[in-house]
């Protein structure tokens, strides 16, 4: 479906008013959705459709996933939470998980950002190497 910059202004200016605190508010994205489908104004689906993408962006940004070798403990947790918080700000939301296949080290994934110091991604690039 082709959105027509109009259509990406108002889902955009949406979305800020989305927002609270600098953290999209779940109601507020509700209460906006209701407004547009009950005004339905011209190109609507577009704007709804624009408003979902920004929402779905805003949500990957927000989410974090730590693979490790081994099970970490919660002071390590605590450590990686405070370092990924002060680089990419409140309400990120940080799971842990145990991938055995990495051999060794972690993998860091926030949004489309990836941080592999593994020991598996090490050897692949040294296989790259040669």
């Amino acid at each position: 479906m082709k959105i027509t910059k109009q259509a990406r202004r108002e889902a955009k200016q949406l979305f800020q008013s989305c927002k609270s605190n600098g953290l999209l508010d779940e109601a507020k994205v509700r209460a906006a959705v209701q407004q547009v489908v009950r005004a339905k104004p011209r190109g609507y689906l577009a704007i709804l459709s624009q408003l979902q993408r920004l929402v779905k962006l805003d949500i990957e940004r927000r989410t974090a996933r730590a693979e490790s070798a081994v099970p970490l403990s919660a002071a390590q947790q605590s450590a990686i939470q405070a370092n990924l918080a002060r680089r990419y700000g409140a309400g990120l939301s940080l799971s842990f998980w145990q991938n055995s296949a990495l051999l060794g080290g972690m993998r860091i994934k926030v949004g489309s950002d990836v941080y592999d110091g593994s020991v598996r991604a090490r050897l692949n690039a040294l296989q790259e190497s040669f």
